[in-house]
């Protein structure tokens, strides 16, 4: 993770600079003194590039004088449009166009201390690297960058504002290196003892195995782990920011739920072979939960919330669970299953279910790499979202906005639980093709008992492909910071 410092504004001795310029924006404070010992070199580099500040546009300046090794230039955009999100992305232009300095110095007259500390969490973002199994990696493709330093007037409240920014990124990046695992690394058992070692944050950790969780009536759970030589567990973390010391909360606790597939081969409803490797990130939803939790326990948040993660492996074997088979979930419900490959609707209906008897939350969220179909809806742009309570939607989709982790309201409707009606049991696991992530959305809800409930389909934006603004290709931790927003800005106390 990068280091990141915050200080006065003063032009580099060496090393690199980036300059943070608003369209329209005159040369001032350190653009002008460095356009000045650079005997104009900057402002005739930004006429050849036809640089002036539009939004997202950069300009690389390389030695340009004055001891410096490179000089980039990152267009905000108009200052009365400037959010949150285009300080950010300007940080991780930063990140991306300079990984080859040790030290750069980012710099805007402007900035203020919370401003500031955006734009350092976009660049810690970008920065980001899973190279734990990389073992002949050239040196000149490896990235250099170890310090940002943003320069800024209001230097020491922006270290102050940087502290619970540090942890959601520490959050994102838990959750990151989760998704990145290997499966054969990462199966079950060993990514709940990764979730116990949360303890040393203040976390209460509880783990539940399959004897536990067969005792309790979990069929719908262990049915889908059958088949694993691996056992299942779910874990239960507890932040007790309000309630915790002895003191008593009158609120009820907000409560977040994942779906932890560790691999999913598709069980014997076999996936095609090819692009089954992405299944280890089938436990992304379960992923961003714990990273989630690690963030609000990090910069100890003012709320009590509870983090559930079914955990388990879906693979073929002589005990696997077969099409044709019902099982009975944990609230009673009968089951038919018609796929194996439908199995994280299975994981989430007992685990929500015993969120809500345990717990009485003022509302659940669960996430899940659920349905391919929602990605044929929504491509991987945004996340969807189903939800039984118009505030609460209202609410994720603000937070959505505010940190470019989007999410687009699906139906819900009772006709489409016809597809899901069962002939010999209360309902199938699958509805058909047609409306593909909402029938799964109207099987989840069956689990929900009334609480007020949203739930992320987050299959299209668990992993990206290509590089982002402030993601890097591969695991993006989408929904950490989301939920990390959402109660920030509406229940901590």
């Amino acid at each position: 993770m990068l280091d990141i410092a915050f200080a006065k504004p003063a032009l580099p001795k060496s090393g690199a600079l980036a300059l943070l310029i608003h369209e329209g924006e005159k040369p001032s404070g350190l653009w002008a003194q460095l356009d000045e010992a650079t005997g104009g070199a900057i402002a005739r580099a930004f006429d050849v590039a036809e640089f002036k500040g539009a939004k997202g546009k950069s300009c690389l300046i390389l030695a340009p004088g004055a001891n410096l090794t490179r000089v980039l230039a990152v267009g905000l955009g108009k200052p009365a449009e400037l959010t949150q999100k285009i300080l950010e992305e300007a940080g991780g232009a930063v990140a991306s166009n300079l990984s080859k300095e040790t030290n750069v110095a980012v710099a805007n007259s402007a900035l203020t201390a919370q401003q500031a500390a955006e734009v350092a969490l976009g660049a810690v973002l970008r920065g980001y690297r899973f190279d734990r199994y990389r073992t002949k990696e050239k040196p000149e493709d490896k990235s250099k960058l170890a310090k940002v330093t943003v320069l800024t007037s209001e230097h020491t409240k922006a270290k102050a504002a940087w502290e619970p920014l540090d942890a959601t990124a520490k959050g994102v990046f838990l959750t990151r290196d989760l998704v990145s695992e290997p499966p054969n690394v990462l199966d079950p058992p060993e990514m709940a003892e990764r979730c116990r070692k949360l303890s040393e944050l203040g976390l209460k950790v509880e783990i539940l195995g399959p004897k536990e969780m067969g005792k309790l009536g979990f069929g719908a759970l262990l049915g889908v782990s059958q088949g694993s030589v691996k056992e299942p567990r779910m874990v239960i973390m507890h932040w007790n920011g309000v309630s915790g010391n002895g003191r008593k909360s009158k609120e009820k606790p907000v409560v977040f739920v994942g779906k932890g597939v560790t691999f999913d081969t598709g069980g014997i409803s076999i996936k095609p072979a090819g692009g089954m490797e992405d299944m280890k990130w089938d436990m992304a939803g379960a992923g961003t939960v714990i990273g989630l939790m690690a963030a609000l326990a990090g910069r100890k948040a003012k709320v009590d919330a509870i983090g559930l993660v079914g955990l388990v492996e879906n693979m073929p074997s002589g005990n696997a669970q077969r099409p044709g088979d019902v099982v009975t979930s944990y609230s009673g419900q009968t089951i038919e299953v018609i796929n194996t490959d439908a199995e994280g609707r299975l994981v989430l209906a007992d685990v929500l279910w015993y969120a809500q008897q345990k717990f009485d939350p003022k509302f659940m969220v669960d996430l899940a790499t659920l349905t391919g179909a929602i990605i044929i809806g929504l491509g991987h742009e945004y996340g969807g979202l189903f939800s039984n309570d118009d505030a609460l939607s209202q609410k994720l989709t603000a937070a959505g906005q505010v940190t470019g982790e989007r999410l687009w309201r699906m139906p819900l409707d009772e006709a489409y639980d016809k597809q899901i009606r069962s002939d010999i049991a209360d309902m199938k696991n699958v509805g058909g093709r047609p409306g593909g992530s909402i029938t799964a959305a109207q099987f989840v809800q069956r689990f929900v008992n009334g609480k007020p409930w949203a739930h992320l389909d987050i299959a299209g934006m668990a992993w990206s492909t290509k590089d982002a603004a402030v993601t890097p290709k591969g695991a993006t931790a989408f929904g950490v910071r989301l939920l990390d927003r959402l109660v920030a800005d509406n229940y901590e106390s």
